[in-house]
């Protein structure tokens, strides 16, 4: 399919929808409309499980739609951890283990698809933990703020201490699973 028919391809204009949601997301919790901003998670939520169905079902999975949807989840989630951290629902440590490990995954990424050494970053089981937990955090950290639900909160304190010890964890074992496949070895856990 010709490039620039693929961002007419349904689900890629589902993925385009979830990056457009995120700066009116932004703006819902910097101006401390919380259930606004619940309304617009879901949103997103519901367009990225819509995305991957309908490639599917209408036979659509395109180039883009590889590239564009691991951008989209990544933007949105990193972002909301920063405006988190920024209006302070998040705290900071979190917010930097988390960019981190995103930042140096992507970088690492980046190197070698220019370099052409490796081609495949398919997200292991641990890595899609990882990004499930930092969903069911932030979603917690709005409805914390929606429902005022006072047992939500050793939730969402719970939730943000396993993502900073799974963030560094899962960023080692991605290394671990490029350097495997760099030297020709397939890992037998991904």
């Amino acid at each position: 399919m010709p490039f620039l028919k693929q961002f007419r391809a349904a689900p890629n204009l589902l993925t385009l929808m979830r990056l457009f949601i995120i700066p009116f997301l932004i703006i819902e919790i910097l101006d401390a409309h919380y259930l606004g901003a619940l309304a617009l998670f879901i949103l997103a939520g519901i367009s990225d499980a819509l995305d991957g169905l309908l490639a599917r079902w209408l036979s659509q999975r395109t180039t883009l739609g590889q590239y564009l949807d691991p951008i989209a989840d990544k933007l949105l989630l990193s972002t909301l951890f920063v405006v988190f951290t920024h209006v302070s629902l998040m705290p900071r440590y979190v917010t930097v283990l988390v960019f981190s490990r995103d930042l140096g995954i992507l970088l690492i990424a980046t190197l070698l698809f220019a370099t052409g050494s490796l081609r495949d970053f398919r997200p292991s089981l641990f890595g899609k933990l990882n990004t499930f937990m930092q969903i069911i955090a932030l979603l917690s950290v709005l409805c914390q703020k929606v429902f005022a639900w006072h047992h939500i909160t050793a939730m969402r304190d719970g939730l943000l201490e396993t993502i900073a010890v799974m963030a560094p964890l899962s960023a080692a074992q991605y290394a671990w699973i490029v350097i495997r496949r760099m030297n020709g070895q397939q890992p037998t856990a991904v």
